[in-house]
């Protein structure tokens, strides 16, 4: 079989990534082809485009790259009639996928969405158009299946979240080789701050993330840094901070606290079992749209799971260096770590059990030879 996969942000090349794995598991003959990034690609899948190339944030950004995202669109549209695949598989990255959805199932093209468009959030008028254009959801959130099943009387599946399958997998590490590569003192404590995977966000962000460093003398911050990103971004924003490439959950692991940027980074701290503070800071214009018509009472993913502020939310005009100083102290205390830790146990409970890739593995490989 030939399946057509299609991510535009590094969690989507992740969970793209392991449900190859698992579709491989059932059929070691089956081609891939994909836009994604360097994980799809280490399983075997042909990257069309890498996903850094595709990662466009917040509403202005968008409409200023409007001829590029069009001309991707036709170049994908070309790609997937030359390989004929005999399923499209759509991971999030609505406002691509969406398109290509409708397109598709003009032409017969069986239509596969995991990791569901927020549609929840925005754009509720989407879920017809998912009705209409697509022949099978996968949802990983559990309040997703509320929202669709019941509100809006769509079939979807549930199959749990694969970050907890994607973070059971990888070995846990001591930390000897980052202690050693930081040259951390015995009793040195470490606060992470990832500042995002888009060279955009870490533009927003992560100078507010260190401009709170020397108020924690006792603390050693450290940032995540992502190869997708050029080093001298980070370098440039906070000369003198220490950088990790690519090591970000034994960080997290190591870290007594994160400071993390909204997004699936937060639901990964939390798995991780480290208190965190999350921020989130976009241009003027994207946010005065974005709050004009999100209806949520929380941005991250942590918080929405369990339906109530588990952890401190610092949004736009909130994400500076005043309240990210006041914040911190709460999350380091003994008392806040152990709420925060309680509310993560509470949160890996709601989001359902292991074995989230292979469940869609099996159903797509199912549905496909139907």
């Amino acid at each position: 079989m030939k399946y057509y996969l299609i991510a535009g942000e590094a969690s989507g090349d992740l969970h793209g990534a392991n449900l190859i794995v698992a579709l491989k598991q059932k059929d070691a003959t089956s081609e891939f082809r994909a836009w994604g990034g360097n994980k799809m690609q280490n399983q075997g899948a042909q990257i069309v485009k890498h996903y850094k190339y595709l990662a466009f944030m917040g509403f202005w950004e968008v409409a200023k790259n409007l001829r590029t995202i069009l001309s991707n669109i036709v170049l994908c549209k070309k790609d997937i009639l030359a390989f004929k695949p005999d399923a499209l598989i759509l991971i999030d990255y609505p406002g691509f996928n969406m398109r290509i959805a409708k397109w598709a199932t003009a032409l017969g093209i069986p239509v596969h969405y995991y990791i569901m468009p927020q549609v929840w959030a925005w754009k509720e008028n989407r879920v017809r158009k998912l009705e209409k254009h697509t022949n099978y959801r996968y949802a990983i959130l559990p309040f997703e299946v509320d929202f669709f099943k019941q509100k809006h009387k769509l079939p979807i599946d549930f199959v749990g979240h694969p970050l907890i399958d994607e973070l059971a997998a990888i070995p846990k590490s001591d930390g000897a080789s980052l202690t050693a590569a930081l040259d951390l003192t015995k009793n040195e404590k470490i606060i992470a701050l990832l500042p995002g995977s888009r060279k955009q966000e870490i533009s927003k962000i992560l100078s507010v993330m260190t401009a709170i460093i020397d108020s924690f003398p006792n603390y050693r911050f450290v940032i995540a840094g992502t190869s997708n990103i050029d080093q001298s971004l980070y370098h440039q924003l906070a000369p003198g901070v220490d950088i990790v490439m690519d090591q970000t959950y034994d960080l997290v692991r190591l870290a007594d606290a994160a400071i993390v940027t909204s997004g699936t980074a937060t639901l990964e701290t939390a798995l991780l079992k480290t208190p965190q503070i999350v921020c989130y800071k976009t241009s003027p214009l994207s946010f005065a749209i974005a709050k004009r018509i999100v209806k949520l009472p929380f941005i991250s993913l942590v918080n929405l799971v369990v339906n109530r502020l588990l952890v401190r939310e610092l949004i736009q005009s909130e994400c500076n260096q005043t309240e990210l100083k006041n914040s911190l102290p709460e999350i380091l205390s003994k008392n806040g770590r152990k709420a925060i830790l309680s509310g993560y146990d509470e949160l890996i409970e709601k989001l359902g059990g292991k074995g989230a890739s292979e469940k869609v593995a099996s159903l797509i490989h199912k549905r496909t030879h139907a």
